[in-house]
């Protein structure tokens, strides 16, 4: 069983950035912003939407207490909660934002040199199909250069477009034009990760409709080189572009389950692949936080069945629902993966949580709060590059109110915070 010792070792604590976040929706703390943090060498980076929905930067020495801000030219329409910012560093030490993104013009800048929190002006990446984007998320490679993937074109008939720079040239180039091709008629809502190899690892559900309801499925696949060609987990080459009837499907799961689209998705130094969603089935009609993983014997699932309130994802928009997506991080202890899912739930006062488990292949979770205080519908969102390199976990903590089906609160400006947690290793 799990030791209540292992919780107690850990190290946390909070920094406050600004006390002028945007709140009236959640588009500061939505669960796929890529990223909200980032560290580069010894800085880390944070972006997030103030008061007057100007887009605002700040970095700090790692660890550090006292951060250097910088509100930028740019605003964002921060009340479409879809429209959020998005960083990464590169390999020469400049910053890369995306924000404001749904279903519209690419709006894309970097700063004007390394370490620098001013933004030049507004960029194209390759002046093709940038005027419907949607979902921007950067992902750096381990040499240095990026890759940054949205969607072209509208729920239900969207495509997954991928890009990549080249800190040598700085330039972008188009990698993928609709890797994932929906025919028309659904489209793919996707989580990315890539592995310290520099192995891209991608998972998605389809959806049929704008209503949240017709997602379906999970499905799976792999790229060696940077995301030029694809395989399944067996090692099989796609032929793209991936549709309903080639992609891989790591499990099936019917419309109408509760499924969540974009959730998380987490790559070891050894390539093994942690899928974290929701679902209901049979078994548990409550919808469930899931694990899915590819153990070399085909793909698994662990439940982690502590929920005990039903809810229903019917419908379109941005909802408000009574627990967040859940992100996931694993972590080598001793011979076995620990896995922590990060989440929120109305059921225990809409904190900050963490569901920690020794081995990922095991029942015995143990949940955690990590705020004293609610968070609102904050999605948990973390500093992919500072957990990759040092194991650290730095999440974006922000108290946000979403409103069902777009909404928008009048909520005052909330403190733009992070919180750090380290888990204690065994070896």
């Amino acid at each position: 069983m799990f030791k209540a010792e292992l919780l107690k070792a850990q190290t946390r604590n909070v920094s406050t950035i600004s006390e002028n976040g945007w709140a009236n929706n959640s588009v500061n703390a939505v669960i796929f912003r890529k990223n909200s943090l980032v560290t580069y060498q010894n800085y880390q980076y944070a972006a997030y939407y103030d008061v007057e929905q100007f887009v605002v930067l700040a970095k700090r020495k790692t660890g550090g207490k006292t951060w250097q801000i910088r509100k930028t030219q740019y605003r964002g329409d921060a009340t479409d909660a879809h429209k959020s910012i998005s960083i990464i560093v590169d390999g020469s030490g400049f910053i890369h934002v995306a924000w404001g993104q749904h279903n519209n013009g690419l709006n894309y800048a970097k700063g004007i040199a390394a370490g620098s929190l001013q933004l030049g002006e507004k960029l194209a990446m390759v002046s093709e199909k940038e005027n419907k984007v949607s979902y921007p998320e950067f992902y750096k490679l381990p040499a240095g250069d990026l890759l940054f993937f949205y969607r072209d074109g509208g729920s239900g008939n969207g495509n997954l477009m991928i890009n990549r720079y080249s800190v040598k040239s700085k330039s972008w180039m188009r990698v993928q034009s609709g890797l994932i091709d929906g025919e028309g008629k659904r489209n793919a809502y996707w989580q990315v990760a890539i592995d310290k190899s520099g192995t891209l690892h991608l998972s998605w559900v389809w959806r049929e409709s704008p209503d949240v309801a017709s997602n379906h499925d999970l499905c799976y696949a792999k790229s060696l080189d940077g995301g030029l060609t694809w395989q399944t987990s067996s090692g099989e080459k796609y032929n793209l572009p991936i549709i309903e009837s080639n992609a891989e499907y790591a499990l099936k799961i019917p419309q109408k389950s509760e499924l969540i689209n974009q959730t998380s998705m987490y790559a070891d130094a050894n390539g093994n692949v942690f899928i974290a969603s929701y679902w209901s089935d049979i078994h548990n009609p409550i919808p469930q936080y899931r694990i899915v993983f590819n153990d070399g014997d085909g793909w698994k699932v662990n439940t982690l069945s502590f929920r005990k309130t039903s809810f229903s994802l019917s419908g379109g928009g941005t909802k408000k629902i009574p627990i967040s997506r859940p992100q996931i991080v694993v972590w080598p202890n001793g011979k076995y993966y620990a896995a922590g899912i990060l989440f929120r739930d109305a059921e225990r006062g809409s904190k900050a949580s963490i569901a920690i488990n020794q081995d990922i292949t095991a029942n015995a979770w143990r949940v955690e709060d990590l705020t004293n205080e609610s968070v609102g519908d904050w999605e948990p969102s973390y500093d992919t590059e500072l957990w990759k390199d040092k194991n650290i976990l730095n999440l974006y903590l922000q108290n946000v109110t979403q409103v069902d089906g777009e909404g928008k609160s009048e909520s005052k400006p909330t403190a733009v915070k992070v919180l750090q947690w380290k888990p204690k290793f065994k070896n």
